[in-house]
Parts: structure tokens; sequence; C-alpha cells
């Protein structure tokens, strides 16, 4: 290092000067520790600008209505029926419904487990599938804007709610009631 590049001032012989950082050699977003690059906030602040463009800027629609969901819209499964085969097939209906509904869920909205994931949840770890799948529900209703009949919450019903016996059709009629009403308020039929 020469003399001109040393950090010292002028007539500084041996004793530090500070030295004040030169902002024109500091790569851009390293205006300075703690102030903003040009249109971006500070480290830790929240985003600056009108409501229309940070719904733009993270996804939301930037007129504040809520885009429906545009994928097909899924079978309206009879409850009653429902519980009959899952009665009279030991079981094994109830996987097939976690299967079908959280399929069509997935294609409809493009978000949550998909029927392969669900399917292999409720096979192996069924016990949270009243939960998840309750929640994807309430999701569907939240997404347009509406309070949601069921949330995770609803899987209370299942278990613990198996103690009691009633409880796991308690949930049943309350989570595919719900999903078959957003169903019909899409132009389902059944």
């Amino acid at each position: 290092m020469t003399e001109q590049d040393s950090p010292r001032a002028e007539g500084d012989h041996g004793q530090h000067a500070s030295v004040q950082p030169d902002e024109s050699r500091q790569p851009a977003g390293l205006a300075g520790y703690g102030q903003a690059d040009q249109g971006q906030p500070a480290y830790g602040q929240p985003p600056q600008g009108q409501p229309g463009q940070l719904q733009q800027q993270y996804g939301a629609p930037g007129n504040g209505q809520v885009q429906p969901h545009n994928g097909p819209v899924g079978k309206i499964r009879s409850t009653g029926v429902a519980i009959l085969l899952f009665i009279v097939t030991l079981g094994i209906y109830g996987l097939v419904w976690y299967y079908l509904t959280n399929d069509e869920m997935k294609r409809h909205s493009g978000e949550g487990l998909g029927g392969a994931l669900a399917l292999v949840l409720a096979f192996f770890v069924g016990i949270v599938m009243p939960f998840l799948t309750a929640s994807e529900v309430g999701k569907l209703y939240e997404h347009r804007g509406q309070e949601p009949p069921v949330t995770a919450l609803t899987g209370l019903w299942s278990f613990p709610g198996v103690l009691i016996l009633i409880g796991p059709i308690i949930w049943f009629v309350k989570t595919n009631g719900a999903l078959n009403d957003y169903w019909r308020s899409l132009g389902a039929v059944g």
C-alpha cells in the first residue's frame, strides 16, 4: 500500500484519522449501514408505497378484490352415502375420500396437499388428516373473502373427539357439508 492509498490524512504522521467511507466506491445496495437503497426500505422496515402497489408487489390483486380460483369445480358427495361407504368398506372409503377431495381442492385452487400426498398422510399418519382437510376447506372460503365454516380446529371433533365416538361423525358432517356448499356456490350440482 502506498502513502497515497493510506487511510491517513495528509500531515498525519502515524496517527490515525477518522476516514469517511467513499459511498461512490460501495457496491449497490450498500449505501450505508441501515440506510435504504434507492426505492428499497431499510432492513426491518415495512415496504412503502400505495396499497395497490404493495398488493401487486406481493402477488395479491391490485384492485382490492379477491381473485376467484379458476380451476375445475369439484364433485358434491352425499354425506350420508359417504358415511355408509366408510362403514361398508371398513374405513377404506375414508382413504378414497381424502384422496378425491384433496385432489379436487388442489386442482381448483392450485394450493394444498393434493390427492397423492393426502392419501400417503392418511395411510401413515391419519390422525393429522381431519385437521389438514378442514383447514384446506376453510382456506377455499377465506380466499373468497368469506368467513370459513370449518378450520383446522374443526379437526378436534375427530381427535380427541373419537373418545366420545360421535366426534368423527360430527367432523365429517361439518367438513363435507362445508366443501359441498362451496362447490354448490360455484355451480356444482348433486
